[in-house]
């Protein structure tokens, strides 16, 4: 007999519950990390802000969605396989377009780690929605724990750039004075 999406689900209720919040509030608090540094964000670091800002939010936003989805309880294997499919693809093609932009745009001002953290490593997280997704529609139990390593890494990434771009934003901050 097949395992029930739900009963699966059910098992990871608190860490999609906890996670989901975690992206939320970090979603928040990039909002103010932006605000306080909005003296920094001129039209000569428009495209750090794309490289930065914007990916940290939508790592973020994908982290919290996704938890979301997955708690509500009428979902089918399929329906969660398509969506969370979906949003791999589409992190993947947002992680393709920062690849360009961070490998070609601004090759030379961006230290490995931030290509690193900034593009390799969410790029690992949306592939592992892609398999995951792919799990989910074969109906295995343990589609769950690729999932949780989807989100972990998304989060982690996240946390890590968040932290480095409040860095940044201080450093600059303070030569402007």
């Amino acid at each position: 007999m097949e395992p029930n999406l739900a009963s699966v689900v059910h098992d990871w209720h608190d860490f999609y519950g906890l996670v989901g919040t975690a992206s939320a509030t970090l979603v928040g608090l990039m909002f103010v990390v932006v605000s306080i540094g909005a003296g920094v964000f001129s039209t000569d670091h428009q495209e750090p802000m794309k490289v930065y800002v914007t990916p940290t939010v939508a790592h973020f936003s994908s982290v919290l969605f996704t938890c979301m989805l997955i708690l509500i309880p009428t979902l089918t294997w399929l329906s969660l396989s398509v969506v969370l499919g979906c949003l791999g693809v589409a992190g993947l093609a947002y992680c393709t377009r920062q690849w360009t932009r961070v490998f070609s745009t601004l090759r030379s001002r961006i230290d490995l780690s931030d290509r690193i953290f900034y593009v390799f490593i969410p790029s690992v997280g949306y592939l592992l929605f892609v398999v995951s997704a792919g799990t989910l529609l074969l109906q295995w139990p343990f589609s769950a724990e690729l999932m949780a390593a989807a989100l972990v890494v998304l989060l982690v990434a996240g946390i890590r750039n968040a932290w480095d771009l409040t860095i940044w934003l201080i450093v600059q901050s303070r030569t402007r004075a």
